[in-house]
């Protein structure tokens, strides 16, 4: 999962990640939006927000990361919600977010 959380932190440096749940959803009217997180210890309303706009606009919506990881992973405090706008960040994310899962099960 290391993996994942690496990404975030260079999708950040590469100026392709937007963060906050208003400008996420933003973003998302905009059709720039490949992959988005939501903390799994935010609020049941924004996760629900979140996942709905996801399903919506056929978004994967990941979940499975703290805030404090997400925090972490950008450098930043209190993150809740972030959104990628590269597809080749989203190939690499579900690519590595699929190896773990069959390592798992």
């Amino acid at each position: 999962m290391s993996k994942v959380l690496n990404y975030l932190g260079l999708s950040k440096r590469a100026g392709k990640l937007v963060q906050g749940t208003d400008a996420v959803l933003k973003n998302l009217r905009s059709k720039q939006t490949h992959i988005m997180f939501v903390a799994n210890d935010a609020s049941l309303a924004t996760i629900e927000k979140v996942t709905k706009k996801g399903a919506f606009y056929n978004i994967p919506v990941i979940t499975k990361f703290s805030t404090d990881e997400l925090s972490h992973s950008l450098g930043e405090q209190n993150i809740k919600v972030i959104a990628i706008n590269d597809i080749g960040f989203k190939k690499a994310i579900m690519k590595e977010l699929k190896e773990v899962t069959n390592n798992e099960g």
